[in-house]
Order: structure tokens, then C-alpha cells, then sequence
């Protein structure tokens, strides 16, 4: 496993540089074309401290070893053609600024002041790293994406843990569930066009398109920067919006525009290539407590139809199910974020799941369900009980599943350590005295000596 995480660290790092640590930069190591600097180990070596207290020095030479693996995994990357879009990079670059700034609550000086410099010059300076982590992540995936197994060696895997060492999981259900999304009334529409029309007057009359959607966006995230989404690649929007956005000439207003979200005022900040600039005000229309009502009606009506006959819930699901949940398009069976898999521990749960499928038998279905979504809108959903097993040592016929997971993320693990090996003795790698008089670990690694340079 520590193999899989060693491209983890790269951009928390920044959040424990101090500015009042100098280091004399100095290269100790090279990969290929991939040089690694002494800042590279001690920052990363800082963070660490800081988070668990204390740390031996000893420590800089797994978290040399640790960068030498993601330098040699970008090398390969760059020989291979291995790229990762300005996009991507884009995207996952706005989420961590974003986060940053959340926890310093959206203070932009407090953020300029914590790192010393513009919140542009840290994007910069993240920038590059991202790149390097996504490329090597991107190479890792590659290496090991054709990784199979057959069942016999899912049970001869088993067969090699010692019985006092099988894991005992807990008691663990498998659910399925119907999402249903109460509707806009007309009048609600009505007044939501209403509004963003007149706000869209305002724009062309030559009021800050910025201002006003710090003041009226319903997109909260973006609305805190003027309604500013960002360069992003095509397809990284709804289709609708996308389409407007994509008609649209440099500096242009769009018409409204409907989604699933509500509705769109768009405009067309810049263009390079397949990329887009753009910043928007959205208007969600209110979802008053008759449209809530309604859903809930409907969803009782669908747990009517499957106490009457049970054998069509995936037919149900496909009819009534909010298609933009995961569940939809797996026969309403939903699936754990954190394994991968469709069990659920029971502490696993949201409380009202849990407490809603606690009495059910195997087959049962909860009443309607009341919840808010990630985006905040509400939402109902009626839960089925698939399974439930009581809390056992893993065995095969249980657990095939899980046991098959830790084979292939073992076999996965072997194909990198075999490649990481075959690499270092096709690649031309340098370790400077420094860290190679101190470090066994490195052996390995170490081929010509490279003196250490001011």
C-alpha cells in the first residue's frame, strides 16, 4: 500500500512551508531527466512533523525513495507520451485553491498573508506540482490497469492467510433505492426566469457582471468569485449548459439557459482550442412544500407497486429513479464510496437509512425517505433491504468479493514493484553522498555518484 500513496503529499506541503525557514537549495538526486532538490525532501519532511508530532531524520530517506519512484514514474510517463490535460489540472488545481480558502473562510488576504505572496503566484507555484502528481498518478494506473485474476487464484490467495489472521467484519447490509426529485411547479418557474431576466437587463445595461453574482448566484462556490468557473475543458459541463457556452464569441452574454440546476446566465471570458473561460449567475426556482409533498406521494405510490409484486424493482427503478444517481444505473443497488463494493457496514450508513432499514427482513422496503443532496436541493428516496449478514470471520463463501479486491490489489502491487525494479536498471539514476551514506534503503537505486551541487 505504501507504494500506491507515494504521490500523495506533493500539494499539502504547501500548507506548512514556513517563511522563515532558508534552505540552500541543492540538487541530491536525478532520474532520468527528473532532478529532485534538498527543498523537495525537507518541505515534504516538515509537513510530516508537523502532522504527527515528531519524526526521526532517518525518515528523509523513505521520503527520498518516495519522490524517486513518482520522478521515475513521470520520466516513463514522458518517454510513453503519458499526458494529462490542461483541464483536468485546471479543475482539481480551483478545487484545492478553493479549500484553502475555505478553511481560512474565503479571506483572501489572510491567505496572501499566511503564504506570503498572491493567490495567483501560489496557483503558479501548485500548478507544476499537480501536473507532476497527476502524470504519475496517470502512469501508476497505466502500469497496472490489465491486472487480472482467476477464481482459483482468488482461493488459492486465500488459502496462504493464516486462519488466526482472517479479518471478522462486522454485520454488513447491501440496499437498493429509488430517488425521486420533487418538480418545479410553473409558477416557481415562472418567478425564477422573472428574476434572472431582469438581473441579465442589468448585465447589458452595463451593471458588474461580478458584483452581481456575488449577489444573486444560487451557486455559492463560484458566486464567491464573481461567478467565476474557470478554464475547462469540453465536457465538464451539463449538456445544456455547454452547448450555450460553446456558442457563445468572447465577451458574449448568453440567452437564458435551462438545466437540471435551474437557470443559467452564461458569459464567454475566453477560448483556447477545446477550453473554455466562462463565469455564470444561477437562479434556482423554490421548491415550495406541496412540490415536496407531491414526491413523496409519488414515491409512495412506487412502494405500493413493489409490495404488490416484488420482481420488478430494477423495472421501477429505470421508471422512477432520478437518473443521475449512481444507484440508477446499477439496478438501483448502491454502492459504497469507500470500498467500491455494494456492502455497507451498518455504522456505515446515514442515521436515517440505518434506523429505516434496522427492523426490515431481507426483501423489505422503507416508507419514503427525506434528504439533501450534496448540492443542498431535497430529495426523497425509498430504501430496499438486498441483504444482511451477521458479523463473521471471512470466508469464501461470504466474502468473495472483498477476498478477490485484496487479491488483485496484491497482484496490482507486485506488477509495480516488478516494473519500479526493471526501470531503476534501465534508467539512468543519480544519488548524491549526501543521502547515499546514510540511506541502506537506497542501494537499490544508487548507479554513478553525483556530487552535490550549491
Amino acid at each position: 500500500m505504501r507504494l500506491l500513496g507515494v504521490i500523495s503529499f506533493c500539494l499539502l506541503s504547501l500548507l506548512v512551508q514556513s517563511q522563515e525557514r532558508l534552505v540552500i537549495d541543492k540538487v541530491v538526486a536525478k532520474v532520468g531527466d527528473e532532478v529532485i532538490l534538498l527543498s523537495d525532501i525537507e518541505e515534504q519532511y516538515d509537513y510530516e512533523r508537523e502532522r504527527r508530532g515528531s519524526l526521526p531524520e532517518q525518515a528523509k530517506c523513505n521520503i527520498l525513495e518516495n519522490i524517486l519512484v513518482q520522478k521515475l514514474l513521470v520520466n516513463q510517463a514522458k518517454l510513453d507520451s503519458v499526458i494529462v490535460e490542461d483541464g483536468q489540472i485546471e479543475q482539481q488545481l480551483n478545487s484545492r485553491i478553493d479549500y484553502i480558502l475555505g478553511l481560512m473562510g474565503n479571506d483572501i488576504s489572510q491567505f496572501e498573508e499566511y503564504y506570503g505572496k498572491t493567490v495567483a503566484a501560489v496557483r503558479h507555484e501548485m500548478r507544476e506540482e499537480l501536473r507532476e502528481q497527476l502524470t504519475a498518478e496517470r502512469m501508476q494506473a497505466q502500469i497496472m490497469e490489465n491486472t487480472r485474476i482467476t477464481p482459483a487464484e482468488v482461493k488459492a490467495y486465500f488459502e496462504t492467510i493464516p486462519r488466526d489472521s482472517l479479518p471478522y467484519f462486522s454485520a454488513e447490509v447491501e440496499i437498493g433505492e429509488i430517488v425521486v426529485n420533487p418538480q418545479v411547479n410553473p409558477k416557481e418557474r415562472e418567478k425564477a426566469i422573472d428574476r434572472l431576466t431582469k438581473v441579465r437587463e442589468r448585465v447589458l445595461a452595463g451593471e458588474n457582471f461580478a458584483e452581481l453574482a456575488k449577489n444573486y448566484s444560487d451557486d455559492l462556490a463560484s458566486a464567491a468569485k464573481g461567478g467565476d468557473l474557470g478554464m475547462q475543458k469540453r465536457g465538464t459541463y451539463v449538456p445544456e449548459f455547454e452547448a450555450a457556452a460553446y456558442n457563445l464569441e468572447e465577451g458574449e452574454l448568453s440567452e437564458l439557459v435551462e438545466t437540471q440546476f435551474g437557470f443559467h446566465l452564461i458569459e464567454l471570458l475566453e477560448r483556447k482550442g477545446n477550453m473554455i473561460h466562462c463565469r455564470h449567475i444561477l437562479i434556482k426556482p423554490e421548491i415550495t412544500q406541496a412540490d415536496l409533498d407531491k414526491a413523496e406521494s409519488l414515491l409512495d405510490s412506487v412502494r405500493t407497486l413493489y409490495l404488490e409484486d416484488s420482481t420488478h424493482f430494477e423495472l421501477m427503478v429505470k421508471e422512477f429513479s432520478d437518473e443521475d444517481e449512481q444507484s440508477y444505473n446499477n439496478g438501483g443497488r448502491m454502492i459504497n464510496p469507500a470500498t467500491g463494493d455494494t456492502f455497507f457496514e451498518t455504522a456505515e450508513l446515514d442515521a436515517d437509512i440505518f434506523f429505516a432499514i434496522d427492523t426490515l427482513e431481507v426483501g423489505e422496503m422503507t416508507k419514503p425517505i427525506a434528504f439533501t443532496k450534496p448540492t443542498g436541493d431535497k430529495a426523497f428516496r425509498i430504501v430496499l433491504l438486498q441483504s444482511r449478514t451477521d458479523p463473521h470471520q471471512a470466508n469464501l463463501k461470504q466474502d468473495y468479493t472483498k477476498v478477490k479486491q485484496a487479491a488483485i490489489q496484491e497482484r496490482k502491487q507486485e506488477y509495480l514493484r516488478d516494473w519500479i525494479q526493471t526501470k531503476i536498471t534501465a534508467t539512468y539514476v543519480e544519488i548524491g553522498p549526501t543521502f547515499t551514506n546514510k540511506c541502506p534503503n537506497l542501494d537499490r537505486w544508487v548507479g554513478h555518484l553525483l556530487v552535490d551541487q550549491d
